[in-house]
């Protein structure tokens, strides 16, 4: 299982770093793949390429912010939540996606 994340914010720092860090640390402590792409005030980091897409389960985006080049994520299931939410509920999140599509 590989989960892929973009996380942002409207102030683009705490929030987006908070729920990157939260989301790879579940992923981690289930034994799954993660990769999490921010997009903040200091631009886009960690970039989800299209190798990243293969073997992709789900994605997770923030729904703080409109998520730039959001056409590449066509095909998966997606998760969209507040960074918010993101950052209290990470391992029930990853949970679920394990539940539903693992």
């Amino acid at each position: 299982m590989k989960i892929l994340a973009v996380t942002a914010c409207p102030s683009g720092v705490a929030h987006t770093y908070m729920a990157a860090e939260a989301l790879q640390k579940a992923c981690e402590e289930a034994g799954i793949e993660c990769k999490v792409e921010t997009q903040g005030s200091i631009g886009v980091e960690n970039v989800i390429t299209s190798d990243d897409l293969k073997g992709a389960t789900a994605v997770v985006l923030t729904t703080d912010m409109p998520i730039k080049n959001e056409e590449r994520f066509e095909g998966l299931p997606k998760v969209r939540l507040q960074a918010g939410a993101v950052i209290k509920s990470a391992h029930a999140i990853v949970k679920k996606i394990q539940s539903q599509l693992g």
